[in-house]
């Protein structure tokens, strides 16, 4: 398989499950979109809540929590011309391990889907889909569940 991820532990030990999880996701989310014979990688960093606060206070200016944070590197639909010869990062995807645990407990599922989701949820935001919109929101969670239902991760 190409590699197409990096993944980086920041604050916490790594975890072979956690790899396997993210790398399947990631490899599913590139055929999805197309993306295998471009250049790219994603870089995903897995995190602590305090680290993750940290981060969001300083390029978001919000001072709190979140689960996922995403950085893109392109603009949408910028991605697709890249033809340096060496490998882009498409971007961040920064993950709270505490909060996906959290999360997935209170939504009923497991720790794998929920950090599927997240996976797919930062990696739909780095192809510069959003969700604050409700037309934008209905059409990310519609590639979001695609992702998912190809992995038979459900609820």
């Amino acid at each position: 398989m190409q590699n197409i991820v990096q993944i980086n532990y920041d604050g916490l030990e790594e975890n072979p499950e956690y790899q396997k999880t993210i790398e399947q996701v990631v490899q599913a989310c590139f055929s999805e979109e197309k993306l295998n014979s471009e250049n790219l990688y994603v870089n995903i960093i897995l995190t602590t809540p305090t680290n993750i606060k940290a981060i969001n206070r300083q390029y978001r200016k919000l001072d709190k929590e979140t689960d996922v944070l995403s950085f893109p590197m392109f603009e949408k639909g910028e991605m697709f011309k890249i033809h340096t010869g060496i490998k882009e990062a498409l971007g961040d995807i920064i993950i709270s391990i505490e909060r996906v645990q959290e999360q997935a407990s209170d939504y009923g599922h497991t720790f794998t889907r929920e950090l599927s989701y997240m996976v797919v949820h930062g990696f739909y935001h780095l192809m510069g889909y959003d969700h604050i919109e409700e037309g934008d929101k209905k059409e990310m969670r519609e590639k979001e569940e695609t992702i998912l239902n190809k992995l038979k991760i459900t609820r």
